[in-house]
């Protein structure tokens, strides 16, 4: 099958061979849909019994708050899932929409032939019934993520939670974020106008350095994060 590497990368089938996986498609009657750029893959309030791969492309997850206002839940790239917690709670309505933010394709698995015995006695439908427990916790932890940078009480804070976050995943100094400042605006729930002057005078205050998404925290910034 075309992007088995983007399923090789999935948590979904970790320790899974690609060979197995190809059988394994055919048990679980996996399909594949390609979605155009904006085109929506899932509106918030659906019901959802498929667990949705990223093969190709990129989509992301918004919500509408009570005012109304668009917000970036999270961002999905090969090998990412489209909706994994709101497919495996059986029977509840997604709670955010997901939109392909360039062309798109989707691998979708009906969330109750991963949960069903396998009558094929595939090898690696149990180790694929364990990694979809490891895949739904990965997603819950990343909503965790984002919530650590709501919840902080200025836009000051919510950047730097952001920022450091992103730091160490990359491990590296300088890292590029997945955001223009349009999105990056959306993700933290903050109007972009005061976003763009905070970014300003935290690069005036010592604490970050930024050339449009790459940015380098500063000593002091770390520091001040430590403490």
């Amino acid at each position: 099958m075309n992007n088995l590497a983007s399923l090789c990368q999935s948590r979904l089938f970790a320790g899974i061979s690609p060979d197995d996986i190809s059988q394994m498609l055919k048990c679980l009657s996996a399909t594949r849909k390609e979605y155009a750029k904006d085109e929506m893959v899932v509106r918030e309030g659906d019901f959802v019994d498929d667990v949705g791969i990223i093969l190709q492309g990129t989509a992301q997850s918004t919500k509408l708050n009570v005012k109304g206002k668009q917000i970036i839940v999270s961002l999905h790239h090969p090998g990412g899932y489209t909706a994994v917690l709101t497919a495996a709670s059986r029977g509840r309505r997604c709670p955010m929409s997901v939109k392909a933010i360039e062309p798109l394709k989707v691998l979708f698995i009906p969330i109750q032939n991963i949960l069903s015995r396998c009558t094929k006695l595939c090898m690696g439908h149990e180790q694929l019934l364990g990694n979809l427990f490891d895949s739904i916790a990965e997603r819950a932890l990343e909503m965790h993520d984002r919530n650590d940078c709501l919840i902080m009480p200025t836009i000051r804070d919510k950047v730097l939670t952001y920022l450091t976050r992103v730091m160490r995943e990359s491990g590296t100094e300088t890292f590029k974020i997945p955001f223009d400042r349009e999105a990056m605006a959306e993700y933290l729930d903050v109007d972009r106008s005061a976003l763009s002057r905070e970014l300003a005078w935290m690069k005036r205050d010592g604490l970050i350095e930024f050339y449009r998404n790459e940015f380098r925290l500063l000593e002091q910034a770390v520091e001040r994060d430590i403490k």
